[in-house]
């Protein structure tokens, strides 16, 4: 668990005079769950396009099991599975038809096909489908297919590009277990996603803005250690004009709508009282204000706030 799977120190990827990836520099554990949270265009599929030897990078270097991504993208595809945003995955061949494709592919051995066939079959349950066209699988299935033929090649090292968007939430969490039995198994998984949520089911997090790595911890310590200032939830009754009330105070750091809560970042918690008369003081009744825990969410925001000031 010690050794490093994936090693990445000041990638950059330019196209043209945009710069998709900014100097990102991170390390991946074997058998580590590493989550890439962030945005779309945030420069996470540009990262992982780059390890996966599908992009080359415009400067700064890279290490995917030991192979350089720059020199060695051959050896690298040989060594990782990949599963993209779209699932790879040919909508008219049959789901054997896609395994077999992924097998050839990938040169399996053809003594084992068979077995490892039925294994796939088995984790995607598509008992009694596998001579049906891909096209007419739901999505939630396609995504395990998908996480399927990714594995055909017995890789180490895997790549999973946003492999939920669009996937409804028990799916999502079921996909989220053969993840963590996969990491059980000693495979070290890269897993982009713009889910806050999902992102606790990850290792450690790396938070992307803009193409830079804005910070790198546990969910834990980002939740913690992160935001030096108090987070008060508030509860009342107009939230969009209590969202622009509070933001023309001068005690208020940022506020944001948080479903149908305001959550607004304050230097210490004494100000709430202040915070409840000022918005009484303009019509908005309060129900509640408290301190509470950050969540990934309210860190990113921060942070991504933060960086806009510098």
């Amino acid at each position: 668990m010690n050794a490093q799977a994936i090693e990445v120190r000041d990638l950059v990827k330019q196209f043209g005079r945009f710069t998709a990836v900014d100097r990102v520099s991170f390390s991946v554990k074997q058998g580590e769950i590493f989550g890439f949270l962030g945005p779309n265009g945030a420069g996470k599929t540009t990262t992982i396009r780059m390890l996966c030897g599908l992009l080359d990078p415009t400067s700064g270097t890279g290490l995917v099991g030991g192979f350089n991504v720059a020199t060695q993208s051959e050896q690298i595809k040989q060594n990782i599975g990949y599963m993209s945003q779209k699932f790879s995955l040919y909508d008219d061949l049959t789901v054997y038809e896609n395994i077999s494709f992924y097998q050839g592919i990938y040169q399996t051995p053809v003594a084992t096909r068979a077995r490892d066939k039925e294994e796939i079959i088995k984790r995607a349950e598509l008992f009694g489908k596998e001579k049906e066209l891909t096209a007419n699988l739901a999505g939630s299935v396609k995504q395990h297919l998908a996480l399927g033929c990714a594995l055909v090649n017995n890789p180490r090292i895997i790549f999973l590009d946003e492999p939920t968007a669009g996937v409804d939430p028990m799916s999502r969490r079921k996909f989220w277990g053969v993840i963590k039995d996969l990491a059980r198994s000693g495979v070290t998984t890269l897993v982009s996603t713009h889910y806050m949520d999902e992102a606790e089911y990850c290792d450690r997090i790396a938070l992307i803005s803009s193409g830079r790595l804005i910070a790198c911890d546990t969910p834990e310590n980002l939740k913690t250690s992160f935001m030096t200032d108090v987070l008060l939830e508030i509860e009342c009754d107009q939230v969009m004009a209590g969202l622009e009330a509070l933001r023309q105070l001068p005690q208020i750091k940022d506020v944001a709508l948080y479903g149908i809560f305001l959550h607004a970042v304050v230097p210490d918690g004494s100000v709430a009282e202040l915070l409840k008369q000022e918005l009484t003081r303009k019509g908005i009744k309060v129900s509640r204000i408290e301190r509470i825990k950050p969540s990934l969410e309210d860190v990113f925001v921060f942070l991504v706030e933060a960086q806009a000031k510098k």
